[in-house]
């Protein structure tokens, strides 16, 4: 204890966990090494298709870019592959649970670490979320086709105009006014109770569920592309003329609609770097986690843009803001293809149910990982007797995301997921320029190619991003973050297992904890 109180605040915030450390509590884990690298691979493919493909393309056609969102997602594309490529060094340098938080313990220090934590919570809680509410948006439609209505004031976030096709609801000559989302917070409720007691899906399932997806997409594509390819001159002239619409305002159409859209769709990737929270799962990390990442990230762009191209044909872009874009689409194609559209949404709801299980079974694994370097109270880190999971964490992690998506708006929530995600990505990058002038002989399985270039352009693109997004969602962002910075100063500092210098080799163990694709 002496030894604490003799560190200045500075040595006992940057304080950082040795390489040393982190690779033997990797070799100590009882995580089953069950995932090839091709789990990985769809592992991040089944994320990222479910987050932005069904969800955020939408709006920020709508609102943002038009038919130029194409373009949007070629410049969150390269900025992905920025950080993609710095994940991928760090994943096969560090393969083990915690992701981009453990890679700041060992870089940068517990107290980067520690707002690294944070972040995590707006990129995978807060993306639980977004999703959940598309979700809630295509069972809603697909009910709504057999004839079963949910009352629309329980369909949408609290005080927000209930929308259909793009445009307020109106019954009766007046606009309808959510209450509460009442099927997007069930979801993540009853998700939370399957993490909980362990029923999870296995790497047979989550390669089942993405194999549904892309097949929904693949039918999507083809039909959507044979209507378009059949109509061309005439879709053109009428939904991609202007192709980049003039501008509006601040970050409505035109260049600067399609940055904003570029950091609207960044959310959409996410799903690759989930992959490195299975770093101790992988059977071979150093070589699989850097093909699950950067593969996940290269078919995932080609589908959107695909996706993205026929959707903005097919429809005015002005219909799209909705949390289910792609069954407004399908709902064009007409009466024949009346099956297909039911047929897309059911898939729809199937991915999308994967993805938020996901999403929040990473976001427990943060919080464990973090409670057992003593970041945390140790109950998250508590293991359930018969379940074996971390059960009072997960319950947290269930109603966190399922008030947010209940009283929440789709596209706010979408911006703070954005703007965490972009920063987390911002601080990866540069944990890779600490780690290559810290440790440069420490064997590295994948290394970045043209250092320190691609990492420098990953930090400088991801702040550039950060800029563009509402003024609100940055007030927000700053409050955010002054709270969890306070936090640790009251709670992570005074308990922390490195500043006390206590191994972390005892801590309790979750064992073969059933995330999503443990086989």
């Amino acid at each position: 204890m002496m030894a604490v109180e003799q560190q200045s605040v500075m040595q006992r915030m940057f304080a950082r966990k040795t390489i040393a450390q982190v690779q033997r509590e990797s070799a100590n884990s009882e995580l089953k090494r069950s995932l090839g690298k091709w789990n990985l691979l769809l592992l991040g493919v089944g994320c990222i298709i479910g987050a932005g493909i069904f969800v955020r393309t939408g709006s920020a056609a709508a609102l943002h870019a038009g038919p130029a969102v194409m373009l949007s997602f070629v410049v969150a594309g390269i900025v992905c592959a920025f950080a993609g490529l710095c994940y991928a060094e760090l994943s096969s340098t560090l393969p083990v649970s915690g992701s981009a938080y453990t890679y700041s313990y060992t870089t940068l220090g517990e107290f980067v670490a520690w707002i690294m934590g944070a972040l995590l919570l707006l990129e995978y809680g807060l993306a639980a979320s977004v999703v959940a509410v598309g979700w809630s948006g295509y069972v809603v439609s697909l009910l709504a086709d057999f004839g079963l209505v949910i009352p629309p004031q329980f369909t949408g976030p609290t005080g927000h105009a209930v929308m259909r096709d793009g445009v307020p609801l109106i019954v009766d000559g007046t606009a309808v006014t959510a209450i509460f989302n009442l099927p997007a917070f069930a979801i993540c409720m009853s998700l939370a109770l399957l993490l909980m007691v362990g029923v999870s899906e296995s790497a047979k399932v989550n390669n089942i569920i993405v194999a549904i997806k892309v097949s929904v997409l693949a039918a999507f594509i083809l039909v959507g592309g044979y209507l378009v390819l059949t109509n061309l001159p005439e879709l053109v002239a009428k939904n991609w003329t202007p192709f980049i619409p003039e501008n509006t305002g601040d970050g409505e159409f035109g260049v600067d609609g399609i940055m904003r859209a570029a950091s609207i769709v960044f959310f959409a990737y996410i799903g690759f770097e989930a992959v490195s929270t299975a770093g101790q799962e992988a059977k071979d990390p150093k070589r699989d986690m850097p093909f699950g990442i950067i593969g996940s990230l290269i078919v995932c762009t080609v589908i959107y843009m695909l996706v993205a191209a026929i959707m903005t044909l097919l429809v005015p872009y002005g219909t799209l803001n909705v949390p289910d874009p792609v069954a407004v689409v399908v709902d064009s194609f007409g009466a024949q293809w009346a099956w297909l559209a039911k047929t897309i949404k059911v898939g729809a709801i199937i991915g999308l149910t994967s993805v938020v299980l996901v999403l929040m079974y990473a976001q427990t694994r943060i919080f464990y990982t973090m409670a057992r370097d003593g970041l945390l109270p140790k109950i998250f880190s508590k293991v359930h007797p018969k379940f074996h999971t971390p059960y009072i964490n997960t319950i947290l992690v269930g109603t966190i995301t399922a008030v947010a998506a209940g009283f929440f708006d789709i596209n706010v929530l979408g911006d703070m997921t954005s703007v965490g995600t972009l920063a987390a990505f911002a601080i990866v990058c540069l944990s890779v320029i600490y780690l290559r002038r810290a440790a440069p002989d420490l064997p590295r399985g994948f290394s970045v190619p043209l250092y320190p270039v691609v990492p420098i352009l990953g930090i400088l693109s991801c702040l550039y991003l950060i800029t563009t997004v509402p003024y609100n969602v940055l007030i927000f962002f700053i409050y955010f973050l002054a709270a969890a910075i306070v936090l640790y100063f009251v709670y992570g500092m005074r308990n922390s297992n490195l500043q006390h210098d206590q191994s972390m080799d005892d801590a309790p163990d979750m064992g073969e904890f059933p995330g999503p694709v443990v086989d």
